[in-house]
């Protein structure tokens, strides 16, 4: 459909098109688990446009039987705001279709989930490419932080960053 606007005549797109806009990441932070199945078919219900759907679960590992859970702790409300920057650059930059981001928070056993990135884009690299920018951005940029116990009732300390999450994250500066 085309027709004039105030700065002229608007250009010619495929019928629906030009009134899409960029989709908004759905980003939670809960202490509950999230439920694979259930958040993927929430991101494609009735979407026709999608071509490929990648996701990524992060498990609590228990370190060779050392590690009973992690205790993760987040700052509310900038947790999920950048959470939601981060998912917004990954949208724009691979042309996403959809994005669910979800993190945990809370005392979480060895085995258990603690996030959730599924990215939607119109072929794989990019589904790909923005589930792997949303997690190295998460694991660097996002207020979480972890603290250890052990099977032997100990408490250990914080997690420290990896200066492998700063080089996972610093491989995106300028590539396209």
């Amino acid at each position: 459909m085309s027709g004039r606007t105030e700065g002229g005549i608007r250009p010619k797109c495929p019928p629906g098109r030009w009134r899409m806009t960029r989709p908004i990441p759905t980003i939670r932070v809960q202490r509950a688990d999230f439920d694979l199945a259930v958040e993927n078919q929430a991101l494609t219900a009735g979407r026709h446009d999608i071509g490929a759907v990648v996701s990524f679960v992060g498990l609590c590992r228990d370190e060779a039987g050392t590690l009973a859970a992690l205790e993760l702790e987040h700052y509310p409300g900038m947790a999920e705001a950048e959470m939601t920057r981060i998912g917004g650059l990954a949208i724009e930059r691979f042309s996403l279709l959809g994005l669910t981001a979800i993190h945990r928070h809370g005392r979480i056993e060895a085995g258990e989930q603690i996030v959730l990135v599924i990215a939607a884009a119109p072929h794989r690299q990019a589904a790909f490419d923005g589930a792997n920018f949303v997690m190295d951005f998460l694991k660097t940029s996002a207020p979480f932080w972890k603290k250890e116990h052990g099977t032997d009732g100990s408490a250990g300390g914080w997690v420290e960053a990896r200066d492998a999450d700063d080089l996972a994250r610093d491989k995106w500066a300028g590539k396209d």
